[in-house]
């Protein structure tokens, strides 16, 4: 199940019904320089009973986007690198079979 929360008008071709509104997401993550850098939460996907997001830069979309893992901690969402190389393959794969389905 994903989560489509990013702002955009009816003619945007993203395939998705506008007649509602949608609200942005916004996230503040720190890079590797410490600089702070606003990011927006454009969707949510299920992959092995874990949740993941992925991240556009808000002030920068031609930028690749990243993917975090969610986990609820103290009834709050906290974000997580993957890590692990085998966890990142089958996101990987789950993500690109989204896009696929979107097409």
């Amino acid at each position: 199940m994903s989560d489509h929360t990013h702002e955009h008008g009816d003619a945007c071709g993203c395939g998705h019904d506008h007649d509602h509104e949608h609200e942005e997401v916004l996230l503040t993550l720190t890079d590797e320089n410490g600089n702070d850098v606003e990011m927006v939460l454009v969707e949510t996907f299920d992959v092995e009973n874990h949740v993941y997001a992925l991240l556009l830069e808000r002030n920068n979309p031609e930028a690749d986007g990243i993917i975090l893992r969610m986990e609820e901690e103290d009834e709050e969402m906290v974000l997580y690198n993957i890590e692990d190389e085998a966890e990142w393959n089958r996101v990987e794969a789950a993500y690109n079979e989204l896009v696929a389905g979107q097409e």
